[in-house]
């Protein structure tokens, strides 16, 4: 019985290190003031995409495009900071880049901000860097986080 279970506990691991490892994708930063596209697997979203499976909406902000640059900047640096495992690997003037990376298998994942000049939004990214898909993990880190800027 103990055999019998291990092996189904061993086979699930498996599949699911299958399921999620690949090649690591640098597909990060900004091209002609655009994050650049989510691929075809299901662990990204973008609010420049325009599927609805990997469409998320762009971060909201009162006040003219220079307050934003700075004050809500400064305020998603912080949520950035005081979130576990997580760091600011690039601060721009209209560009944050960051890496979360899980707590078991430590998954790596790039969450980018761009600073519309042209309209009051944050435009945001969040993608596993390997793998194909992440159960929804991009998607919730956007969520809390625009919770936590919102707040």
């Amino acid at each position: 019985m103990k055999i019998v279970t291990r092996g189904i506990i061993y086979s699930v691991l498996a599949g699911f290190i299958v399921f999620t490892v690949g090649c690591k994708s640098p597909n990060i930063g900004l091209v002609n003031n655009v994050l650049k596209p989510c691929p075809d697997s299901p662990n990204c979203v973008s609010s420049m995409a325009e599927d609805p499976s990997h469409h998320v909406a762009p971060f909201q902000y009162n006040g003219t495009a220079d307050d934003a640059k700075k004050n809500a900047k400064k305020k998603l640096i912080s949520i950035i900071e005081s979130t576990k495992r997580a760091r600011v690997i690039t601060s721009e003037e209209n560009y944050i880049h960051a890496e979360f990376t899980s707590l078991i298998f430590r998954f790596v994942d790039d969450v980018e901000f761009y600073f519309d000049d042209h309209a009051p939004v944050i435009h945001v990214r969040s993608a596993s860097q390997v793998g194909y898909s992440d159960f929804g993990a991009n998607r919730k880190r956007i969520e809390k986080i625009r919770q936590e800027f919102n707040h």
